[in-house]
């Protein structure tokens, strides 16, 4: 019988070799799917901050288009004008020295004008974006700013009660009533933002806040309205 020849040896190496390739092509598809995966995670956080920055874009162009509406308003009562976010009265909401009463002329521009404000607030980008009114009482510099403070909260408060009276002849209606209470806030300054002119500074304002993105305005209580209330800055 022939003898079968015996293989030859193998090479000291090659007993490692698909170890190695293994553990190499192991790594290789490691590494692909981690590339994936942060690929994945990136266009997601590129997705969310494109969408904010959407979301926030959307919100100033609709607060603007409610502001230039407001300008309009304002348009037909002269004297009054919008400055960014704020009304500003003018000539048309002046106070005396140290008095927080308002003559009946502006009274009457008072109560004609915020019901226009008050639809505004009602149609949808007010329902969505409109947070809240402060009103803003100022003082010229003469006197203490304790003193000041005081005599700026009495005239936003005269505000109030010009526009939450149930006696006057030109009252506002219940509904627009109890909007005012609900959203209208009272804020004074002293004589923290005066202007050249004394005269000038002895002024009403309304200031507009609005929402932030994800927020929601505070729902108001729903009480009866006073119908025979007096306004406590006339004793």
């Amino acid at each position: 019988m022939t003898r079968r020849p015996s293989p030859p040896a193998p090479h000291p190496d090659t007993a490692e070799q698909p170890f190695w390739i293994s553990f190499s092509d192991l790594m290789t598809a490691l590494m692909a799917l981690f590339l994936v995966a942060m690929s994945v995670a990136l266009l997601a956080i590129t997705q969310d901050i494109a969408r904010s920055e959407d979301q926030k874009t959307g919100r100033a162009e609709e607060i603007d288009a409610f502001m230039d509406a407001l300008s309009r308003i304002a348009a037909d009562f002269p004297g009054v004008s919008v400055r960014g976010r704020v009304v500003d009265f003018g000539e048309r909401a002046r106070f005396e020295t140290d008095s927080h009463r308002l003559y009946p002329e502006q009274v009457k521009l008072l109560r004609e004008m915020t019901p226009q404000i008050l639809r505004l607030a009602r149609e949808p980008l007010g329902k969505k974006w409109l947070k809240r009114v402060v009103v803003e009482g100022f003082a010229d510099a003469r006197g203490g700013y304790l003193y000041n403070l005081n005599l700026s909260l009495q005239r936003a408060e005269r505000l109030l009660c010009v526009l939450l009276s149930p006696e006057a002849s030109a009252t506002l209606s219940a509904e627009d009533r109890r909007m005012v209470r609900d959203l209208f806030l009272v804020s004074g300054s002293s004589f923290n933002a005066l202007k050249a002119d004394p005269k000038a500074s002895r002024r009403l304002e309304l200031r507009l806040e609005f929402l932030e993105l994800g927020e929601t305005r505070a729902i108001g209580h729903d009480l009866p309205l006073e119908e025979e209330a007096r306004c406590p800055l006339d004793g």
